[in-house]
């Protein structure tokens, strides 16, 4: 389960650090995909195949699966860890998200999210003041 917010910065390699306690809970290899919100997504494999394997079963036919399908499945990318526990953010995503040097992760249980930093504090701001209408909204879910 991945719970929190963590800083960092993008190294002159272009390299992300992955939070440490994150890291047992990931193998060498992780999926990172354009995500919503202007973030991206990062994925440990199994978590992506599962969701992977939903998207591919979207019907065909329909314009917002395929249009979905393709900005999430065309925009994944399989990275490896190295052994500082770095990744590296292909610079598709980067511009995706407008990633420049300051970074915030967030763990979202089965995900991570990347986010730019500037742009993480102005969606935790603006999303915290409406959380009680989200809530709202929510009970009929079940939440």
């Amino acid at each position: 389960m991945f719970i929190g917010e963590y800083n960092y910065k993008i190294d002159a390699k272009k390299r992300l650090a992955v939070p440490s306690n994150f890291r047992n809970e990931l193998d060498k290899k992780v999926v990172v995909t354009r995500g919503l919100d202007g973030c991206l997504f990062l994925y440990p494999l199994d978590q992506w195949q599962q969701l992977a394997e939903k998207i591919s079963s979207l019907p065909l036919a329909q314009s917002d699966a395929r249009s979905f399908a393709r900005v999430m499945l065309a925009g994944a990318m399989e990275v490896e860890i190295d052994g500082s526990g770095r990744i590296l953010i292909p610079d598709y995503l980067k511009e995706y998200a407008g990633l420049e040097k300051e970074v915030t992760i967030a763990g979202v249980y089965n995900r991570m999210e990347i986010w730019d930093k500037k742009k993480w504090d102005e969606y935790k701001t603006q999303t915290e003041g409406e959380v009680g209408d989200i809530a709202e909204r929510l009970k009929e879910l079940g939440v």
